[in-house]
């Protein structure tokens, strides 16, 4: 019976140790946080415009072409690493971009975009965080590929990269906009 106990330790780093080897020997990419809003309707609450003579967003905008929607804010470094890439790929004209202003004071989040420059077409202002916890962010930046019915299908946490753009997320905009599913 004692040398049961010297072993119970030994069970016990086993178990913990299954528990975190079970996503990644399950092919999961363990860097990857799930999203309950994947194949779901994009959520409908209206935020008002950040920057005058620019609409906000609401139900409708979110319906039509497929878009990216994209989390962000003046105070997130990662935001600003990301934002150039953003305006090429909107300046493009290959993607429509929707940005959603996640808890920035509103002079703040426009001396940013003075700064870095606007490649948004439509920029809701969510200074309570509340859109944020609909779409389930878990910070920002965070961008959601949102198709012509308005269904979340994909979702990037994190800053965006070229090769994320390039390998994932152009490809899904490509397909979703000839008519293919998720």
């Amino acid at each position: 019976m004692g040398r049961l106990l010297y072993l119970l330790p030994l069970v016990i780093f086993g178990a913990i140790a299954a528990y975190f080897a079970a996503p990644i020997l399950s092919g999961k990419d363990p860097k990857t946080l799930p999203s309950a809003m994947i194949d779901k309707p994009a959520p409908t609450q209206t935020l008002p415009p950040l920057v005058d003579g620019k609409p906000g967003i609401d139900a409708a905008a979110l319906a039509g072409p497929v878009k990216l929607v994209n989390f962000f804010a003046s105070w997130c470094v990662p935001c600003r690493a990301e934002h150039p890439l953003l305006t090429r790929y909107a300046a493009s004209g290959k993607i429509r971009l929707y940005g959603i202003n996640y808890k920035n004071k509103k002079e703040e989040a426009l001396a940013w975009l003075a700064e870095l420059g606007d490649p948004y077409e439509r920029i809701g202002f969510d200074l309570s965080g509340r859109a944020g916890i609909e779409w389930g962010v878990y910070g920002v930046p965070e961008t959601y590929v949102v198709d012509a019915k308005g269904i979340i299908r994909y979702r990037h946490v994190g800053p965006l990269t070229q090769l994320v753009m390039a390998e994932t997320i152009m490809p899904l905009v490509e397909k979703l906009e000839a008519g293919g599913g998720s």
